[in-house]
């Protein structure tokens, strides 16, 4: 028997029931519902870019998405016969980011509150400027504001090229994100100054120092797959260790070694989201008995929710449902796979910052029918379960 985790990043199902206390700019998150919204512009004709129609994921309905979103939403969808079991899952960290959903994910909600930074100008402590300068070796860094990435490229890009500065940035999220020309600045330089500058950052409880390299040139601006995140490691044993600690082989795939700072993970394999999941297929074809394959899918978050690209968000949906869809039958008798996601970012909603939201659990292998209202840790506990493993922390198993 085998584990397959994969996590599709941000496709959230709306009713977390905190998220009158979170916020894009000043409007709550109350009513966010990424995969609900979506489906609904599909269904009016207003995700018609690139793909036309109603919102087309068969594979994923047959385990219970729409079930899930009714139960997470109460949004009435018409369901087909299914195949696997479905949950809604609620989160408990104080936080609707990359790190707070994985970690409680794999069983540890976050035993901290985040540190974040104003809203301001300038947005970062002096302190943290002169460190990062020294590290550079620049008089300066650009930016030292909130902002979306493509954006921030867009406005600093050419200073950038002039001055050599660094363009530092950070969003509502618990992160201090760099970009820099991969040929001018030069990657490994970049690299360098993340990982020079994350153990001031990290001391500060800010979850992810994140390199964000680019390519091109002004007004031709593209980000690269070679992103780095420098996180904070897990305080206490989460999933990954679990599995590890029994004998078995843990494999990441996409930004999951970054994520938990490669702590109880044997192998990681990156690339854009198409990569990953060539890379997943190689996993279900040849990973061994008793091994955990940890998956995230990051571009529904980076490409199309923070841009708020709907169609780009539908389409991206109905490419991974295809190719779910071949990876499916290839599961081997007693293998567990389970999609989930770690947060909202609901391409309809006003801002683009993530949104506060519950997600969806779907489990293949493992029969058919309703689970009910989990939470997100319940997860890690159910997959050391399948994998007779022993666990730690609050989850509880839903098998």
């Amino acid at each position: 028997m085998r584990a397959f985790l994969v996590v599709i990043d941000s496709v959230g199902i709306g009713g977390a029931p905190d998220a009158a206390a979170y916020f894009n700019g000043d409007l709550p998150d109350t009513g966010a519902n990424t995969l609900g919204h979506i489906l609904q512009a599909c269904a009016e004709g207003r995700a018609e870019e690139g793909r036309s129609g109603p919102l087309a994921v068969p594979n994923m309905a047959a385990l219970g998405l729409f079930n899930a979103l009714c139960l997470a939403s109460g949004m009435e969808v018409e369901t087909p016969s299914l195949t696997g079991r479905f949950a809604a899952a609620t989160e408990v960290s104080k936080g609707k980011d990359t790190p707070s959903g994985h970690w409680e994910l794999a069983g540890l909600p976050v035993p901290w509150d985040w540190h974040y930074f104003p809203d301001a100008l300038p947005a970062f402590p002096a302190e943290v400027v002169e460190k990062a300068c020294e590290i550079a070796g620049t008089f300066g860094i650009l930016g030292n504001c909130h902002g979306s990435g493509t954006v921030m490229i867009d406005r600093f890009g050419a200073d950038h090229l002039r001055s050599g500065y660094p363009i530092c940035y950070t969003s509502a999220d618990s992160v201090f994100q760099i970009a820099a020309h991969e040929q001018f600045f030069g990657l490994e330089r970049l690299y360098a100054l993340c990982e020079g500058l994350a153990p001031m950052l990290h001391e500060m409880k800010v979850g992810r120092v994140i390199a964000r390299p680019f390519v091109g040139e002004v007004g031709h601006f593209q980000r690269t797959a070679n992103r780095r995140d420098f996180a904070i490691t897990p305080p206490e044993p989460v999933l990954t260790n679990w599995v590890q600690d029994a004998g078995c082989k843990v494999y990441g795939v996409g930004k999951i070694g970054d994520i938990f700072s490669m702590t109880g993970i044997d192998e990681v394999r990156k690339g854009r989201d198409a990569q990953l999941m060539e890379h997943l297929s190689d996993y279900v074809d040849t990973a061994e008995e008793g091994s955990l394959t940890f998956a995230n899918f990051v571009e529904f978050d980076s490409e199309y929710g923070h841009r708020r690209d709907i169609s780009g968000y539908a389409r991206h949906l109905e490419w991974f449902d295809v190719e779910l869809g071949k990876v499916l039958p290839r599961l081997r008798e007693g293998d567990m796979l389970v999609v989930t996601a770690d947060h909202g970012n609901d391409p309809s909603w006003s801002g683009t910052d993530h949104t506060r939201e519950r997600v969806p659990v779907l489990v293949a292998g493992k029969g058919s029918g309703e689970i009910g209202q989990i939470a997100f840790a319940d997860v890690a506990a159910s997959i050391a379960a399948h994998l007779n493993v022993p666990a730690q922390g609050p989850g509880r198993s839903f098998l």
